[in-house]
C-alpha cells in the first residue's frame, strides 16, 4: 500500500482536516517536475534549431539529467557542508506562537517559483499541525487535572465509606499527574517558580479532608423521570450525602473515563508520529524528484519542534496506566493494559457466511411464494384478493418496513465507514459494541427469512384442505411472528447483540418519557426515524384490534375499520412521533443548547396540524376540509423543505468556500449534495399529495399496496437523510 493511502487510513476521523495535506504537496512536486520537463523540451527544440542556449540553464539541465541517470550515486543523499550546495534556510521564529519559516535559496533557477510555492505550503502545513497538536495537548492536560481531582475525591470517599470515623487527610496519587500538568502550565517560566507552583499544587490536591467529604453529593445516577420532576419542583435540588450504590456507579463511570482518556492520549501520539513520518516522506520525495539535498535541514527543524520535543503526552500516558492498574485493577498490570489497549473490532467470516445463507433462503422463499400464488391462482378472485390485502397484508408489512429500515441503516454504516465518519463515537456506543453493516445485514436477512417463511406457511395452510378445520392456527401465524420478534428484542441473555438491543430499548424509553430525560443525539435521531414509521405503528394498532376485537378466524376486520375509536387512535399514532420531536426541541431549548430549537419545534407543530387536517378530511370528506388539509399540508411542506434545505443542508450560503453549500464537505463531488437535496426534500417528500388529493387507488395497485409503497419511499428518504446528517455532524466546525 502506498504511503498516501496508509496515511489516510490511519487518521483520526474527527481530525482529518488537521493532518498534513500529503496529497496536495505531492501535486506541487509533480508540478515542479512538469515545469522542468517543459524546460527540457524547449531546450531540446532550441538546440535542434541551432539556437543559442543560456549556459546557466544548460548546465542545470545536464546536472539534473546526470543526477537522475546515476540515481543513488548522485550526491543528493550525501551531506555537503559547502554553502554553494545549500538549498534552504530554516528558522523557527517566536512571535505570538512558534512559527516555522523556510527560505528557498534557488528561486532564481528553473522551476524556482514552483519550489518556492512548495516550501511556503510546506511551512503552512507544519505550522498548522504544530498549532493543532499544541492546542490538543493543552486540552488533554486540563482534562488530566480534572480527572485527577475526581479520582482523588473518589478514593477519599472509598476510605470514608469503609471507615466512617476517618478524620485525617491522605496523600493519594495526584502527584503522578501534578508534575506533567504543572510542567505544561509553567512552560517558559523559571524553574524556581515552577517548583514552588508544583509544591503548592501537590499540597492543595493532597488535602482531602473529612470536612470536604461531609459536603459531597455523588450525582452520577442515571437521570429518570422521577429525578427530573424532583429537580424541577424541589427547592433543595441536591442532598449532601452519598451511598455505596452511588459510589459503585461513580467508580464505573470514572473507570470508563480513564479508558477514553487513554484512547485520546493514544490518538495524540499517533497524530504526532504520523505527521512527522509524512513530513519525512514528502521531503525525501522532493529530494528524489529534484535531485536536491533539502530534507536533512528541514527534518532537523521538525525534530526540534514542539511536535517532537513535547513529552506531556507520553508522561500522561504512563501516569494514567499506573493509576488505572493500581486503583481499578488491584495492581494486575496484564488485566489493566488489556482493558486500556482495547483491540479493534474484527469482522467475522461466519457473519458473512450466514448473510449469504439468509439472502439465498430469502430469494428462494420469494420465488416459492410467487409460484404458489400463480399456480394456485390465489388472487384470481377479486373478493379473496381484497380480503387478503385488507386483513393479512398489513400484518406482514410491519416486518417489511423493519427490514427495509435495517437495509438502509446497513447502507449508511457502509458509506460512513468508507468516508471515515466515526458513527460509533457520535452515537455514544461503548467501545467495540457497535454493529457494522455486516451485522445489520445479518439481522435484516434473518428477519426476512422468518417473515417470508411465515407468509409461505400461512398460504400453504390456507389452501390445504387437511387443515381447513384448523383455521384459527392459520390466522395466528402473524401474531406468533410478532411475539417471537418481541421475545428476541427483550431477551435478557447476552445473545443476539444484547448491548445494542438494550441501547435501542433505552432510547425508545427516553422518547416515550419525553421531555423528562435530557435529550441526547441517539434520542432525537431515533425520534426522527419514528416519524418515518407512522404506517408501521398503525399496522401494530391493527394487530391489536384484529386479534382483540376483530373476527380473525374469518378474516373480518370490519369492527376495526369502521370504529371511531380506532380512527381516533390512528390519528394519535400519526401525531405522537412529531409530538416527541417537538418536546425534544422544547427540552433542548430549556437546557440552553440552541435557541434555534424553538423554530425547529414550530416545524413539527405545523406537521401535526397538517396530519390532523388530512386525517379529518379522510374520515369526513367535504370541500372545506379538503381545502384546510391542502393549505396546512402546503404550509408544513414548505416550512419543512425550507428548514431542511437552509438549516440542515446548508444551502444558500453565498460566502461559503463551496458555493451555496457548507464550508466543509466530506464527499468528493458537490453534485451529490444537490442531487440528494432534490431527491430527499422535493421528490420523496411530496408523497403527502396522495392523501390530500384523494389518490387512494391506482389502476394497477390495491389501496393497501399503494400505502405500503409510499411508506417505503418515506423510509428510503429517511435513510438517505440519515447518511448526510452524520456527515454534517462529522464535518461541523
Amino acid at each position: 500500500m502506498k504511503f498516501g493511502k496508509e496515511f489516510a487510513s490511519q487518521m483520526v476521523p474527527e481530525w482529518q482536516a488537521a493532518y498534513m495535506n500529503y496529497n496536495h504537496l505531492k501535486i506541487l512536486i509533480k508540478e515542479i517536475l512538469i515545469f522542468w520537463r517543459l524546460q527540457q523540451h524547449e531546450s531540446t527544440m532550441s538546440y535542434q534549431a541551432n539556437l543559442p542556449l543560456p549556459s546557466k540553464r544548460s548546465s542545470r539541465k545536464r546536472k539534473v539529467s546526470l543526477n537522475r541517470a546515476f540515481g543513488g550515486l548522485s550526491n543528493r543523499h550525501s551531506v555537503n557542508n559547502d554553502k554553494e550546495d545549500e538549498v534552504i534556510l530554516v528558522s523557527a521564529m517566536q512571535l505570538s506562537e512558534e512559527n516555522h519559516q523556510t527560505v528557498f535559496l534557488r528561486s532564481s533557477e528553473d522551476a524556482g517559483e514552483s519550489e518556492l510555492a512548495f516550501f511556503k505550503r510546506l511551512d503552512e502545513e507544519l505550522n498548522k499541525v504544530i498549532s493543532f497538536y499544541k492546542t490538543k495537548v493543552g486540552e488533554i492536560v486540563n482534562e488530566a487535572e480534572e480527572l485527577s481531582k475526581q479520582t482523588n475525591t473518589l478514593i477519599a470517599l472509598r476510605i470514608k465509606a469503609e471507615d466512617p470515623d476517618y478524620c485525617g487527610s491522605s496523600r493519594i496519587f495526584s502527584s503522578r499527574f501534578t508534575d506533567v500538568i504543572q510542567e505544561s502550565k509553567t512552560r517558559g517560566e523559571g524553574k524556581d517558580k515552577q517548583r514552588t507552583g508544583s509544591d503548592g499544587l501537590v499540597k492543595e490536591q493532597e488535602m482531602v479532608s473529612t470536612d470536604m467529604l461531609n459536603h459531597v453529593k455523588i450525582n452520577v445516577m442515571p437521570e429518570t423521570p422521577v429525578s427530573s420532576l424532583k429537580t424541577a419542583f424541589s427547592s433543595s435540588k441536591l442532598g449532601l450525602s452519598f451511598r455505596k450504590k452511588e459510589m459503585r456507579e461513580a467508580e464505573r463511570k470514572l473507570k470508563q473515563a480513564f479508558i477514553e482518556f487513554h484512547q485520546k492520549l493514544h490518538h495524540l501520539k499517533s497524530y504526532s508520529f504520523l505527521n512527522q513520518l509524512a513530513f519525512s516522506k514528502i521531503m525525501k520525495k522532493y529530494d528524489k524528484s529534484t535531485s536536491r539535498n533539502a530534507s536533512k535541514a528541514y527534518l532537523e527543524m521538525v525534530e526540534k519542534s514542539y511536535l517532537n520535543q513535547s513529552e506531556e503526552v507520553a508522561k500522561l500516558e504512563e501516569s494514567v496506566e499506573a493509576v488505572f492498574i493500581e486503583h481499578f485493577c488491584n495492581g494486575n498490570r496484564g488485566l489493566g493494559m488489556k482493558i486500556l489497549r482495547q483491540k479493534a473490532k474484527t469482522d467475522r467470516h461466519r457473519v458473512t457466511f450466514f448473510i449469504g445463507c439468509f439472502v439465498g433462503l430469502s430469494l428462494a422463499l420469494v420465488m416459492a411464494i410467487i409460484l404458489l400464488i400463480h399456480v394456485r391462482k390465489l388472487l384470481k378472485s377479486t373478493e379473496g384478493r381484497d380480503q387478503y390485502m385488507t386483513n393479512v397484508f398489513p400484518l406482514y408489512s410491519v416486518f417489511g418496513y423493519l427490514v427495509l429500515h435495517f437495509l438502509m441503516y446497513a447502507g449508511n454504516i457502509y458509506f460512513w465507514k468508507r468516508y471515515r465518519v466515526n458513527y460509533a463515537f457520535i452515537f455514544g456506543f461503548k467501545p467495540n459494541t457497535e454493529l457494522g453493516y455486516r451485522e445489520i445485514l445479518l439481522v435484516s436477512s434473518g428477519l426476512s427469512v422468518l417473515t417470508l417463511a411465515a407468509v409461505l406457511s400461512n398460504l400453504e395452510m390456507d389452501i390445504d384442505d387437511h387443515v381447513k378445520s384448523y383455521r384459527t392456527l392459520t390466522e395466528l401465524v402473524p401474531l406468533g411472528l410478532v411475539i417471537l420478534v418481541l421475545l428476541i428484542a427483550f431477551c435478557p441473555f447476552d445473545i443476539i447483540y444484547r448491548a445494542n438491543r438494550f441501547f435501542l430499548i433505552t432510547c425508545i424509553w427516553h422518547c416515550i418519557c419525553v421531555p423528562l430525560y435530557k435529550v441526547t443525539l441517539p434520542d432525537f435521531f431515533l425520534a426522527d426515524q419514528l416519524t418515518s414509521q407512522v404506517q408501521l405503528f398503525r399496522n401494530l394498532e391493527f394487530y391489536i384490534c384484529y386479534y382483540g376485537w376483530g373476527n380473525y378466524k374469518k378474516r373480518d376486520s370490519i369492527k376495526c375499520r369502521g370504529s371511531s375509536i380506532y380512527d381516533n387512535i390512528s390519528l394519535a399514532i400519526a401525531i405522537i412521533p412529531y409530538y416527541i420531536r417537538c418536546m425534544q426541541c422544547l427540552r433542548r431549548l430549556l437546557d440552553g443548547e440552541d435557541s434555534s430549537q424553538a423554530v425547529n419545534g414550530l416545524k413539527y407543530l405545523s406537521t401535526i396540524a397538517a396530519v390532523i387536517a388530512r386525517t379529518f378530511y379522510a374520515q369526513k370528506k367535504g370541500l372545506t376540509l379538503k381545502l384546510v388539509a391542502a393549505f396546512t399540508s402546503v404550509v408544513a411542506t414548505v416550512y419543512n423543505t425550507y428548514w431542511d434545505l437552509v438549516c440542515d443542508w446548508g444551502l444558500l450560503r453565498r460566502n461559503s468556500e463551496n458555493p451555496w453549500l457548507r464550508d466543509k464537505l466530506l464527499l468528493p463531488h458537490r453534485w451529490i449534495y444537490f442531487l440528494a437535496m432534490v431527491l430527499v426534500n422535493v421528490i420523496l417528500r411530496l408523497a403527502w399529495r396522495q392523501t390530500v388529493f384523494d389518490f387512494h387507488e391506482a389502476p394497477f395497485l390495491h389501496r393497501t399496496a399503494l400505502i405500503a409503497l409510499i411508506s417505503s419511499l418515506e423510509i428510503i428518504r429517511r435513510g438517505i437523510w440519515n447518511f448526510f446528517r452524520l456527515v454534517f455532524l462529522a464535518t461541523k466546525n
